[in-house]
């Protein structure tokens, strides 16, 4: 079974009006949707916007559909110049640039587990590959590399930069790290797609509201591609 978790109802519509005969489970507030896509045995859920949202749905899909891999897929804020509006990020590693204990002489963004600590968390390789395969046609400069999470809707220029140089990524969103770190605590693979919906010259609030379909479509075309491949 493949599992689909997005933040918004615009980037998950698009494929439940794909799936035959389905059925839905509503558990903590979520609606987790399943059923046949392109014949293949499929799970949606709407998780709504930030960490804890998605970290609850994610770890609600594993225990009661035990999906084979988990994708989130959505749409983000570029951290670089050489991704704008409609350009595809497919995830190498996720982090969380908001967890900090630099207080603590900890570095920004490593994450304290019961048994390890670490920065990064790496997606699964094989899924991201087969991810990259689908974006090509789609009229989108794709990129790999890593997704930045965090609790904040990142619009000013300056925090961007940042983020970009302390951890190295691609993009900033709201949920991608949190749904890679429930499934590296349940080895589920994982992998994000990620449309951007807002640049370093498109960067405001307003600016997402634009763009904010265009991004969310090309997201959903991929993942598309990627059920009938799977």
């Amino acid at each position: 079974m493949i599992g689909i978790i997005c933040a918004l109802k615009i980037e998950v519509d698009g494929l439940k009006a794909l799936m035959e005969n389905p059925e839905i489970t509503k558990k903590a507030g979520l609606e987790f949707t399943s059923g046949k896509i392109f014949d293949k045995d499929v799970v949606l859920l709407e998780c709504g916007v930030g960490k804890v949202n998605a970290a609850v749905g994610t770890q609600i899909m594993i225990d009661m559909y035990k999906p084979d891999v988990i994708i989130n897929s959505g749409i983000a804020g570029s951290l670089s110049k050489n991704l704008i509006i409609g350009d595809i990020v497919i995830s190498t590693d996720c982090v969380e640039h908001d967890f900090n204990c630099t207080a603590l002489n900890e570095p920004r963004g490593q994450i304290w587990f019961t048994d390890e600590k670490r920065i990064s968390i790496p997606a699964d390789k094989a899924v991201c590959d087969k991810l990259v395969e689908c974006c090509q046609g789609l009229g989108s400069h794709v990129l790999t590399g890593r997704i930045a999470t965090g609790d904040i809707f990142v619009s000013y220029r300056s925090k961007r930069e940042f983020i970009a140089m302390e951890f190295d990524a691609l993009c900033c969103e709201m949920e991608g790290g949190a749904v890679g770190h429930v499934c590296y605590m349940n080895k589920v693979p994982f992998a994000i797609l990620r449309s951007i919906s807002d640049d370093f010259k498109y960067n405001k609030a307003e600016n997402y509201e634009d763009f904010k379909e265009l991004a969310a479509d090309r997201a959903i075309k991929a993942i598309k591609k990627f059920i009938q491949m799977d």
